[in-house]
């Protein structure tokens, strides 16, 4: 028989040896499920309890695949696949994109039209704060946190600067690396990891923020409609963030950990995001503009040492293939840039 255990059975701790009894007996997988929101409890005592029994499996904010109803898989950057998708994604405009943008993922939002957008924001995040921050010893004041949240959202698409985050937020760097881990652990944020290779001598180490929700971030900032959030200066840096948060979901999505990176050295050389699997490192540049020109993919080459033998010194099984790129924007069709690259309509990922 089934046992389905709901919201708020994260408090209920006294149930897992019992679960753990109930599974080494049966030994059939599936029959517990326990859902809700607060992770922060659970992890701790579901890893004491039922380490090796568990699945842990993280549901995000609706994808669009979820939202048009359309087929889903992990974004690939290989052309084949992508000419694929052109016959099962819908074609939208900047203004259908920046509507998606400014609503943000919240089911809610799409199950009923008649929820107005910022109120039920302003619940979630009354309702986030109190449940699951205020019971954490890392965080005294919900108001300072709410604050140091702003101040996150205002750096989505940017790199990890604690000092600078911190002295925004008048609080230390220790803490603003807890509470930023706190945003991660409850998937409000992603935090990017840079990739590192030995043949990559110049690489920055902080990771990079990405606001997983844009609605949210669009309340936080207090962006009032669609309209002015894409005339705005954070245009671009929301874009990056939608882009971003749908590759993730969609791997998530898929059951698979999402391969994504990024990279960006001390000279300044940026690649909004890389995929790396299988041997293969794929850039994905990320730009709101329908034509941003093959200037988009200048820095693809800084990648090229990872693919020699010799820098590696001769271990020949640490190289790596350079893949497919993308420049995902707002191009009207999937198009060549070179051999290379190729221009991806920001609705075909």
């Amino acid at each position: 028989m089934a046992f389905l255990v709901c919201r708020g059975g994260w408090y209920a701790t006294e149930l897992l040896p019992y679960i753990k009894m109930g599974v080494d007996c049966s030994k059939r997988k599936g029959d517990f499920w326990i859902t809700g929101s607060q992770v922060f409890r659970l992890m701790k005592n579901v890893s004491e309890s039922l380490a090796g029994r568990v699945g842990i499996v993280n549901l995000l904010g609706l994808s669009d695949a979820e939202i048009y109803q359309e087929p889903s898989e992990p974004y690939q950057t290989d052309a084949a696949r992508l000419m694929n998708r052109l016959s099962v994604r819908s074609r939208k405009g900047l203004n259908e994109i920046y509507y998606r943008i400014f609503k943000g993922s919240m089911p809610e939002l799409y199950a009923d039209e008649n929820v107005d957008w910022e109120t039920y924001y302003r619940s979630y995040v009354d309702t986030y704060l109190q449940r699951d921050i205020r019971d954490l010893a890392q965080v005294a004041d919900e108001m300072q946190f709410y604050n140091f949240m702003t101040i996150v959202a205002a750096q989505t698409s940017k790199p990890v600067v604690y000092e600078e985050l911190a002295s925004a937020a008048g609080i230390s760097a220790p803490t603003a690396k807890k509470w930023l881990s706190i945003l991660a652990s409850s998937h409000i944020i992603a935090l990017v990891q840079p990739y590192h290779n030995n043949a990559l001598k110049r690489v920055v180490k902080m990771p990079l923020i990405h606001f997983l929700d844009t609605g949210l971030a669009a309340y936080l900032l207090k962006w009032g409609n669609p309209e002015a959030l894409e005339k705005g200066a954070m245009s671009g840096a929301f874009f990056e963030s939608y882009v971003f948060s749908e590759i993730y979901k969609n791997y998530l999505n898929a059951g698979k950990e999402p391969p994504i990176y990024y990279y960006r050295d001390k000279d300044q050389k940026e690649i909004d995001l890389l995929i790396y699997q299988n041997g293969i490192l794929s850039p994905i540049e990320i730009k709101k503009s329908a034509s941003p020109g093959k200037t988009a993919i200048k820095n693809f080459n800084v990648l090229e040492p990872v693919t020699r033998e010799e820098t590696f010194g001769g271990l020949g099984a640490l190289k790596v293939e350079i893949g497919t790129g993308s420049v995902v924007g707002m191009a009207n069709d999937l198009l060549p840039v070179d051999e290379k690259n190729w221009y991806v309509p920001v609705w075909l990922i």
